[in-house]
């Protein structure tokens, strides 16, 4: 079953914008890696752009604010404590400045970059996560439980960790006969689905060490793949048929016999990579070496995906960020921003509704998931599962105070840390412990009417701005009242031969 573009249908999202950014908010200069991993290069939160560099004799990535743009300097700091290249970085959701780095060294490490951006190289982690036998290559963090991350690697194992502790607390050693090319959580996390060179899709439970269900040959080409959970519950995948079309496909979970959707794109070789949004249920198709960005709308209609637009330009990407929509500028309807990598280059680019009311524009954004954590590590592992915490973007995003978000900032450096010994690995980190975890959870509960008081105040900013909104429509109805009651009396004088 094929996709067509020509019908038209209604939707708010038919008629999505997508532009580049100036010259002038462009970061230039950038070493950007050549390690052909087949990884977006890229990582990006509202609060840091992250992007794997050249590095002589080891792995870096740089990170810098979001708000930086311009030249950078080949002096500039990196985070560079791996002793291989690094293939992929991914950001906390739920701490904006912890971020996990995966390399061809073996490790998996997680930094906390400070709040400034960084003011010198960083050679030091929170935590080394030492469990796989050959390079690693994904990373992919729970969505709801915090310090919950999943790792996969060339030796075809994957590992579930608790970063809080650095502990290996589910290792899958037999799920996969391949080397694995994707792994995404679903939406409350209680279930990952991979696929692998050997061309399966499988749904796996980590907790029970199984898989629930399996399709094999899911696309019959031999080129990497990539699949995403959506939001409810179905599986989106990329990759080649055997002619080496690209293609996407749309999965229904209940019955994986047949495709509920499947669509061949072009002959490129560069792998999709998709971005998926599960506010706007739309799905971003980013291919590796090529010119444009493809986006398409999910719906529960036939043929399910619809295609809305793509962006083109003139250089190929050889990588892409995705910001959360926290990121996003609400007050120009930006429904989702890209940070393009070229050569030498990141460039932003932004996707928009075109709307003429400034007011806020709720239907284009639902609440979306925040920093504050559904499940601790613990309560998941203990098998509990939660969809995320929602928060509202009316009048922009603002971070709240959380207190679970010094759980792994607030712990004290681990013992190699401390004499210079080298890197922590997880057999000398040690657990935290109830007394550890009271000193970094008792400053968040020394003041508790600290966030009773934002909270008001930021409820107190959102009534004015509802109540500064009432009032300029009041004005508006009150003058188009007044005009129509004109027009009435001129329309009475004429129907009375007055005029």
């Amino acid at each position: 079953m094929s996709f067509r573009r020509g019908v038209v249908r209604q939707s708010k999202f038919r008629h999505v914008f997508a532009q580049a950014w100036k010259a002038e908010h462009c970061i230039d200069d950038v070493r950007v890696s050549r390690v052909t991993w087949d990884s977006p290069l890229c990582a990006v939160n509202p609060k840091f752009i992250a992007v794997i560099v050249e590095a002589g004799g080891g792995g870096a990535f740089l990170v810098v604010p979001i708000s930086k743009s311009g030249r950078i300097d080949q002096s500039c700091s990196t985070v560079c404590g791996h002793l291989a290249p690094v293939l992929d970085i991914q950001w906390c959701p739920h701490d904006d400045s912890i971020i996990a780095s995966a390399s061809e060294d073996n490790t998996v490490k997680v930094w906390q970059i400070p709040d400034g951006g960084l003011t010198g190289p960083m050679t030091e982690p929170l935590v080394t996560l030492e469990g796989h036998s050959k390079r690693v290559g994904i990373l992919a963090w729970h969505p709801t439980a915090f310090n919950i991350l999943l790792t996969a690697g060339c030796d075809n194992v994957m590992c579930v960790w608790d970063v809080g502790t650095g502990e290996l607390v589910y290792q899958l050693n037999e799920a996969h006969p391949d080397l694995i090319y994707s792994a995404c959580w679903n939406r409350d996390g209680s279930a990952v689905c991979t696929v692998a060179k050997d061309k399966a899709l499988r749904i796996i439970d980590p907790r029970r060490g199984t898989v629930l269900k399996v399709r094999e040959k899911v696309h019959d080409g031999t080129r990497p793949m990539r699949a995403v959970f959506l939001s409810d519950g179905k599986i989106l995948t990329t990759g080649f048929s055997r002619m080496s079309e690209r293609q996407m496909a749309l999965w229904d979970t209940k019955d994986l016999s047949e495709p509920m959707a499947m669509q061949e794109m072009d002959t490129s070789n560069g792998v999709l990579l998709p971005f998926y949004d599960p506010d706007t249920n739309m799905v971003y198709l980013c291919g590796k070496g090529d010119c444009t960005i493809r986006y398409f709308e999910v719906t529960d209609e036939s043929p399910y995906v619809h295609f809305l637009n793509l962006y083109s330009s003139k250089e190929p990407q050889r990588g892409a960020g995705y910001v959360s929509k926290r990121g996003v500028d609400v007050n120009k309807c930006e429904i989702a921003r890209f940070y393009k990598v070229h050569e030498r280059k990141i460039e932003p680019i932004s996707m928009t509704v075109p709307r003429k009311s400034d007011l806020f524009q709720g239907d284009l954004y639902p609440d979306t998931a925040g920093l504050e954590p559904s499940l601790l590590a613990e309560e998941w592992i203990a098998g509990q599962d939660a969809p995320p915490l929602l928060v509202s973007l009316s009048g922009g995003y603002a971070t709240p105070t959380s207190k679970h978000r010094d759980t792994l900032r607030g712990r004290p450096k681990l013992a190699s840390q401390d004499s210079g010994a080298g890197s922590a690995t997880t057999t000398s980190a040690p657990a935290v412990t109830k007394e550890t975890e009271g000193e970094t959870e008792r400053p968040a509960r020394a003041n508790p009417t600290d966030g009773t008081v934002d909270r008001l105040r930021k409820e107190d900013d959102v009534l004015n701005e509802l109540l500064a909104e009432m009032k300029a429509l009041r004005t508006v109805v009150l003058a188009q009242s007044q005009r129509i009651e004109l027009l009435e009396r001129q329309l009475a004088r004429i129907e009375d031969g007055d005029v």
